[in-house]
């Protein structure tokens, strides 16, 4: 077994919500960005960032598009902050079935942050460069981490062998095999 240095890249987006105005900039820019044609229409639904309002005390909270989940989590729990009652649900960043955030209006396809990666004139995300208040910020940096040679051949083959299970040999070795010629 060997172990050798790998280096990832980890691109993030850091909230400051000491700073957050409340201003949805960053919802109707990343909205824009995602519209067909881009920049045609400005719909939040398609925004991959949704900002948690509490008007009243002058409380915001941005929360981005992460994974989508297929099924529902059990947890319910509340919290309080200044008063006020928000579910946990409120600051989730899943599509999930228990909810419409982060959901696509016309497809109904789950979305997820993609960080404007699609777009290589911008050096940082768009909600990031429309955000006056500097509550949101992006931050790239190169992580050092131990590669186990091993430790990666025996999650690869954790993954095919759920895949197989999952979708049949055949249909696995298919998509392999279309990959590779690159279709």
């Amino acid at each position: 077994m060997s172990t050798a240095v790998a280096t990832k890249t980890v691109k993030e987006i850091s909230i400051d919500l000491e700073k957050c105005t409340g201003c949805r900039a960053c919802e109707m820019a990343c909205s824009a960005f995602h519209a067909k044609p881009r920049y045609s229409s400005v719909n939040p639904a398609r925004s991959r960032i949704r900002l948690v309002a509490d008007e009243i005390n002058d409380e915001y909270v941005p929360v981005r598009a992460g994974n989508f989940t297929r099924t529902e989590c059990d947890g319910r729990h509340f919290y309080q902050i200044n008063g006020k009652q928000y579910s946990e649900c409120s600051f989730c960043r899943a599509s999930c079935p228990s909810r419409d955030y982060f959901i696509e209006p016309d497809s109904g396809l789950p979305l997820k942050c993609d960080m404007c990666e699609d777009e290589p004139a911008l050096a940082e995300p768009l909600c990031v460069t429309v955000c006056l208040s500097k509550c949101l910020t992006y931050e790239v940096r190169q992580l050092e981490t131990a590669a186990d040679e091993a430790g990666e051949q025996e999650a690869m083959e954790r993954g095919l062998e759920s895949l197989v299970n999952q979708h049949g040999i055949e249909a696995v070795i298919a998509n392999v095999k279309r990959l590779a010629e690159g279709r």
